[in-house]
């Protein structure tokens, strides 16, 4: 009978533990953009017609000078940038975030002859976060991490002069990289979206009054699920 009750005990635990790691997996941030960037058809930019709502996959172009990333310091279309430090409290410890980033410049997506202009307005991203820094014991920021941290009303170290233990992530949309961006598409002469006139007629990308614009670089977002998808596309993926 004890044994029985372990086991049931062993059981219970086992699937609330299981149901809450499910849940915050399915609603994560990166989940909710991947599962709506999969789920929405991909068409070419030629293909849009005023008001239809889309996917499209290309690759991103720099309009003017592009933004410079904080911590890696590369040119970028786009930037987010996640810091968090590690507190313990008695037996517990936990990773808390310090600062959150996202920063868009102006940028299109290139479909072979036919280009996007993004609307980052109202606009929900996930960007891989390829650049990981650290800090802490035995580890000092460098000059760059803590000039980004001070700048923010932060410090890597503690009133006590100790490294404090801090993770710096960031995501970039470099130029030439494959993205997946879907929302409401509209044709517009360049002059009205303050572009140059050589760029002709550009698709403008914007929100519906139902959802926000999804971008997202994550490579399972840039695949296309069939061989139509792929060969209507001019780009392949990486």
């Amino acid at each position: 009978m004890e044994t029985t009750f372990i086991i049931l005990c062993f059981l219970g635990f086992f699937i609330l533990f299981g149901s809450i790691f499910f849940l915050f997996y399915y609603f994560s941030k990166r989940t909710v953009i991947r599962r709506k960037l999969k789920k929405i058809p991909t068409k070419k930019i030629s293909q849009f017609l005023n008001g239809d709502v889309g996917k499209i996959i290309g690759k991103v172009e720099f309009v003017g000078e592009p933004l410079i990333s904080p911590l890696s310091n590369r040119p970028c279309a786009y930037y987010h940038v996640y810091v968090e430090q590690h507190k313990s409290s008695g037996k517990n410890s936990r990773w808390v975030k310090l600062i959150e980033e996202e920063v868009a410049g102006k940028f299109l997506i290139r479909d072979g002859s036919h280009s996007a202009l993004v609307d980052c307005i109202q606009i929900k991203t996930y960007l891989v976060q390829d650049q990981v820094f650290q800090s802490g014991t035995f580890n000092d920021a460098t000059s760059n991490l803590e000039h980004f941290l001070s700048q923010r009303g932060h410090t890597s170290v503690s009133f006590l002069g100790l490294n404090k233990s801090i993770r710096y992530k960031e995501g970039i949309l470099e130029s030439d990289e494959l993205v997946a961006v879907a929302g409401k598409g509209e044709w517009k002469d360049a002059k009205d979206l303050q572009l140059p006139e050589s760029y002709g007629r550009i698709l403008h990308i914007s929100q519906t009054p139902e959802q926000a614009v999804y971008l997202s670089d994550d490579p399972t977002t840039v695949k296309f699920k069939s061989k139509d998808e792929y060969s209507n596309n001019t780009y392949t993926t990486r």
